[in-house]
């Protein structure tokens, strides 16, 4: 295989992005020989870069480019096999054009139906994780791989090197991109003073003006709290942090996934969403996820739908002293 040349396509979500790494890795350590090109968003390139020598990284914000030059471009590429991984209109186009040139080309089986039928099923059970889909997309293009997201996994040079001095170091996340994954922000304020007041070192993740500055607040007022917000030159950066971290405190989001692949135990909080549903992060564990067992969620499979009675119960019930016990072992 060694004139092969396997484009991958995964554009969005951040976190549906860094699910597709594992699997990579997975397949770059199968298949040596075969040249990989991954396309998705410029800010994930830092972590593609961790990943295998057959690896490449090819960035582009999909939104500033009509389809048919994204399409020549990546032709240009001259790619012998293509895989989809996002199953989006804009990638569906590309797939197309791929196929009408000839080439092999597959793509992600979502699932739409399942995840629906996931939300109203009086009995929740573990349904496929994009991990499982990506490989079975990649397996009928006629690269089969073995993954195993029960194992904790780490990319080559992020190694785990917590510190051995006895004191615990904490990075919390609070932030998700929908209003439906986010814990109270005054609440999950009081977990950091908690945490602060055990001794606990806590760093604060985020992204953006806003999330920079109310971090900024939290590690101005409590001891031992220090906000990491804009003081990574990357995501790659932020993986290497983690991975130095005993323990990462995260909603159903991105950060979830990112220390995921640092090989660093996650306890995350879950409200209009459920990890059973297979966005659990690879190596996590279903008991250390946090959520109330109420008839009313999961409400949404992405935790973009409003909550129908307008108070989020499902986040606001569970109690700051809950998440404070689950993670120093009191």
């Amino acid at each position: 295989m060694t004139d092969t040349h396997l484009l991958l396509i995964r554009f969005s979500a951040l976190g549906d992005i860094l699910m597709t790494v594992p699997v990579i890795d997975a397949l770059a350590r199968r298949y040596p020989d075969v040249h990989i090109t991954v396309v998705s968003r410029p800010y994930v390139g830092s972590v593609m870069q961790q990943l295998p020598t057959n690896v490449s990284f090819w960035g582009i914000d999909p939104h500033g480019i009509s389809l048919s030059q994204l399409y020549h471009e990546l032709a240009a590429l001259k790619p012998t096999h293509v895989c989809d991984l996002h199953d989006v209109l804009r990638t569906k186009y590309l797939r197309l054009r791929f196929r009408l040139a000839g080439k092999p080309v597959t793509h992600i089986d979502k699932g739409r139906r399942a995840r629906r039928a996931f939300l109203h099923a009086e009995v929740k059970t573990q349904q496929p994780t994009p991990f499982a889909r990506y490989a079975e997309a990649l397996a009928r293009l006629g690269f089969p791989v073995e993954t195993d997201p029960s194992q904790r996994f780490s990319l080559a040079g992020v190694s785990r090197s917590p510190a051995a001095d006895g004191i615990l170091r904490i990075g919390v996340a609070p932030f998700a991109a929908h209003p439906g994954k986010v814990y109270p922000l005054s609440r999950m304020e009081r977990v950091v003073q908690l945490l602060s007041e055990r001794g606990v070192q806590v760093f604060l993740f985020g992204a953006g003006e806003e999330e920079r500055q109310l971090m900024e607040e939290w590690a101005e007022r409590y001891e031992g709290v220090q906000s990491m917000v804009g003081r990574m030159e990357n995501m790659a950066a932020e993986l290497h942090f983690m991975a130095r971290l005993d323990l990462m405190l995260t909603m159903d989001s991105g950060n979830m996934h990112l220390a995921s692949l640092a090989g660093v135990r996650v306890l995350s909080i879950w409200g209009a969403t459920h990890p059973l549903a297979g966005f659990l992060g690879w190596g996590q564990r279903m008991e250390d996820t946090i959520q109330l067992p109420l008839a009313c969620r999961p409400c949404s499979t992405y935790g973009n739908r409003p909550c129908r009675y307008g108070d989020w119960r499902c986040l606001t019930g569970i109690e700051p002293d809950e998440i404070v016990r689950r993670i120093v072992g009191e």
